[in-house]
């Protein structure tokens, strides 16, 4: 072997012993790592990878006990996550006593005469393990050889749920994952709570006390359990089941974070509440956000059976309606675990055939409305596609005594007694108590026919006023006819000529024009005849139909109706305006039809109509996930930046609303319908008008009572818009509220309380961006304050939108169109035959 031979092969044996010692380092200096020839003593740690979690021995309280735990690296005050020898503390230590892998393979923890305090307790094939501290906070048991995982510490949860981690059961292995409260702060051992899903259809949260029923959530509707109505709205957007329920064996619920900037957890506490907390870094505090054990109301079958218990009144319980104590004497010394029972008998008791509670002599029973509950135990699901299915099948079956109809799970029954419900002051849902005829009302029947047979003679009179005035109507439009024989449609685009005589409809089509002027054949055959198949929809111009020209072009086309309120004044505005704005937020123009007394206008057509018939069907909401809603946000506000600032003619709109916004094939929003919009001077900064226009709940108060309107009436018009699309609420939806006029009140109030996010659609619980979400709802409160001064302009709301920028904080609002009603200002409507909730009313000076 010559000398270079030798040389290689000492360079080789070189760099293989600097490798295998550069390993050997890195193995050493593993602090996320436990091998078989290191142990963790008291005083030394493990941390995950990313410096998140921390793994050590701690002291909880004044104990002087020693625990193995898991708890945040870089949070100042200590949160413990999960312990290892709950029961067995660490009394005496040593250098031989810490957490070790023993020679089995299995993680243990010794004291310093070597005996085992806990362990992982599982049968290793091979003695080469290792134990890692991961990101997630969850302490891992592997192969050394084949890095398969063996344990895992989410496994065998204590009384914390971190994000990742699964509670509840699998019937078929039999395998259950449980929280376990600590026994007091000092001691982290079983205390006397314990918490898991229960294997109901659909499942539903529980806590135990003793192995009894304690607590319980609610049954699971796919977004969130139903009877927790306050829970904060950040945690239901990583609520789920896994997998989902439809698997008729497993039951596992977890919760994951959007954003994992943030800290938050589940905590089963010692008294056996369950809360959600996260990490404050503002003030330096664990925050809980929400107790579900927040009064007596919530402990298990607080008022009995046929009880129901309010938080807010005193006493908190008190019977169902149709229901008195069953003890007087427990009744009036507080004790009402022995609940209420029937006032009057059901006719399907007494009836012979059980069955049917129609058949037999008598009144049949019926059901009364209880808003707003928490529902109660123990409920059978029936297959049912609606809520008047679930009525009748309820009514038809003696054992049926309360129904329920909750959205995401169907048709819900109880046949036993109604135990552990609840009065909520906002949320809950709606319970259908069965009750006998008597207990509905004594003379109920016959104030029914006398309220209806007021509503057939108000409608028919109703109707006769209606068909007057569409006839005077008309005679008067034919009147103008003959005096003036129609307008000149050069007079469309020279305002100055209007009001003159015009010519024939054969010389307006000689009138130079870009605007194209459609052939009323080809209208009506693009239309099939105006066929009702093709009715898009009604509003205050009239009826707006699809068609489809020769040469496949699609088109929307609004006609004119005979007994609008609006007329050939808001029709040459809609077309002298749109003619001259150009914005792909705006609808486009493509023409016009006049013939006679027939005006209509030809728009782009848009696949996906407007916002209204998506925002406010429970059924079609769903397709408006978060980010198509702040897209359609974002596009609104460019399309008024553009009226406002950037066209060639400053407008105000005057009548911005959800089904005046249009989607087209990608749900991009165009503005649409001008007829009542104003051009303004670029100096002009406000107009009075004696004629206000307009929609209930997008009005400004000072639009609204004193006819001035400026670019800010869209603001606060916009304001509203933005906040319905947040909540999928209509703003006129609050009008028969007890507690809120509004969606503006309600918004600000929750808003005001720090629970703004409550205000979101919870459809959009699995898609909302937390920061996009509540700048949109403090952008769409500022936009409603009652002071012009106070409400942004559309450029600055295009720079809150869509950046982090600080805005002021808003101030209550007051007005609502409620309070327009109220204030005992008159409102002459000219309006009669508008199909949606316009009105053109007079103001008067006082």
């Amino acid at each position: 072997m010559d000398t270079r031979t030798i040389a290689a092969y000492a360079i080789l044996l070189a760099l293989l012993l600097l490798l295998n010692s550069v390993v050997e380092l890195q193995k050493g200096s593993a602090t996320d790592t436990i091998f078989q020839s290191k142990t963790v003593s008291v005083g030394e740690t493990l941390i995950s990878a990313g410096q998140i979690f921390e793994l050590g021995f701690f002291s909880p309280g004044n104990s002087g006990k020693q625990y193995v735990g898991i708890w945040y690296r870089q949070i100042s005050v200590r949160r413990v996550v999960w312990v290892a020898n709950r029961e067995n503390p660490l009394m005496i230590t040593s250098s031989t006593s810490g957490l070790t892998i023993g020679d089995d393979g299995n993680l243990l923890v010794v004291d310093a005469n070597h005996t085992i305090l806990w362990s992982t307790n599982i049968s290793v094939s091979v003695n080469q393990s290792v134990a890692v501290l991961l990101d997630k906070g969850s302490l891992v048991l592997r192969d050394g050889v084949s890095g398969k995982s063996l344990w895992e510490s989410f496994s065998h949860p204590c009384d914390i749920v971190l994000p990742g981690m699964m509670i509840g059961m699998d019937t078929k292995t039999g395998e259950k994952l449980l929280m376990s409260s600590w026994k007091s702060e000092d001691d982290p051992s079983p205390g006397k709570f314990v918490a898991g899903i229960a294997t109901t259809k659909p499942p539903e949260a529980y806590v135990l006390k003793d192995s009894v029923l304690y607590w319980r959530s609610g049954l699971w509707n796919g977004l969130k359990f139903v009877g927790m109505p306050d829970l904060h709205g950040a945690y239901l957007n990583g609520f789920n089941f896994v997998p989902q329920v439809q698997n008729d064996d497993q039951y596992f619920f977890t919760f994951t974070l959007f954003n994992t900037s943030y800290v938050r957890l589940i905590n089963l506490t010692s008294n056996g509440a369950l809360t959600f907390v996260e990490w404050n870094e503002g003030i330096n505090e664990w925050n809980t956000v929400n107790n579900a054990l927040d009064s007596m109301c919530d402990v298990y079958g607080a008022c009995g059976p046929f009880g129901i218990c309010n938080k807010n009144k005193s006493p908190i319980c008190s019977c169902m309606t149709g229901f008195v104590p069953n003890s007087d004497r427990e009744w009036n010394g507080g004790n009402w675990t022995s609940g209420c029972v029937r006032r009057s008998e059901l006719f399907c008791t007494k009836s012979n055939n059980n069955h049917s509670s129609s058949s037999g002599s008598g009144k049949i029973d019926g059901f009364l409305k209880l808003s707003a509950v928490k529902l109660p135990h123990l409920s059978i699901y029936v297959p049912l596609d609606d809520e008047a299915q679930c009525d009748r099948w309820c009514l038809n079956n003696c054992s049926c005594l309360a129904y329920a109809y909750i959205i995401g799970i169907g048709c819900t029954t109880w046949s036993g007694d109604l135990l552990d419900a609840q009065q909520f002051s906002l949320g809950g849902e709606d319970l259908f108590l069965r009750l006998a005829n008597s207990e509905l009302g004594h003379g109920k029947e016959r104030a029914k026919l006398i309220i209806s047979l007021a509503v057939i003679s108000g409608v028919g009179f109703l109707g006769a006023i209606i068909y007057g005035l569409c006839k005077w109507k008309a005679n008067q439009r034919g009147k103008q006819k003959k005096r003036n024989n129609h307008f000149h449609f050069s007079d469309i685009f020279n305002p100055t000529r209007a009001g003159q005589h015009g010519n024939s409809r054969s010389d307006m089509r000689h009138q130079p024009s870009e605007l194209p002027i459609f052939d009323l054949e080809k209208i009506v055959a693009a239309t099939k005849k105006f066929n009702t198949n093709n009715k898009l929809g009604e509003g205050g111009f009239g009826p707006v139909f699809k068609g489809e020209m020769e040469d496949g072009r699609e088109i929307a086309v609004k006609k004119l109706s005979r007994c609008s309120g609006q007329g050939i004044e808001e029709f040459k505005n809609e077309i002298i305006l749109i003619s001259k704005l150009q914005h792909k937020n705006l609808v486009q123009l493509l023409g016009c039809c006049i013939d006679g007394e027939e005006l209509m206008i030809v728009y782009e057509y848009m696949p996906n109509r407007s916002l209204d018939t998506l925002l406010f069907d429970s059924k079609r909401r769903a397709q408006l996930d978060w980010a198509k809603r702040f897209n359609i946000i974002c596009g609104i506000a460019k399309g008024l930046v553009y009226l406002h600032y950037d066209s060639r003619l400053k407008i105000i709109h005057r009548d911005l609303k959800v089904s005046n916004i249009l989607l087209d094939k990608d749900m991009n929003p165009k503005i649409s319908d001008f007829g009542l919009a104003r051009i303004f001077q670029a100096t002009q900064e406000q107009a009075n008008t004696h004629r206000v226009v307009g929609t209930f709940g997008y009005m400004s108060p000072e639009y609204a009572l004193g006819g001035v309107f400026s670019e800010k009436s869209d603001v606060f018009s916009f304001g509203v818009l933005l906040l319905e699309i947040v909540s999928g609420k209509k703003n006129t939806s609050f009008q028969n509220h007890e507690k809120h006029l509004s969606l503006l009140s309600y918004a600000w109030q929750l808003w005001n309380e720090g629970r703004a996010l409550d205000l979101m659609d919870q459809v959009l619980a699995d898609s909302f961006s937390l920061s996009e979400l509540m700048r949109c709802i403090h952008v769409g409160l500022l936009c409603v304050q009652d002071q012009v001064a106070d409400r942004p302009t559309m450029p600055a709301i295009i720079l809150m939108l869509s950046s982090e920028t600080d805005g002021p904080q808003p101030k209550q609002p007051t007005f609502t169109f409620r309070s327009l009603l109220d204030s005992g200002l008159g409102l002459q409507s000219d309006n009669i035959c508008s199909m949606n909730e316009d009105i053109v009313s007079t103001v008067y000076g006082r």
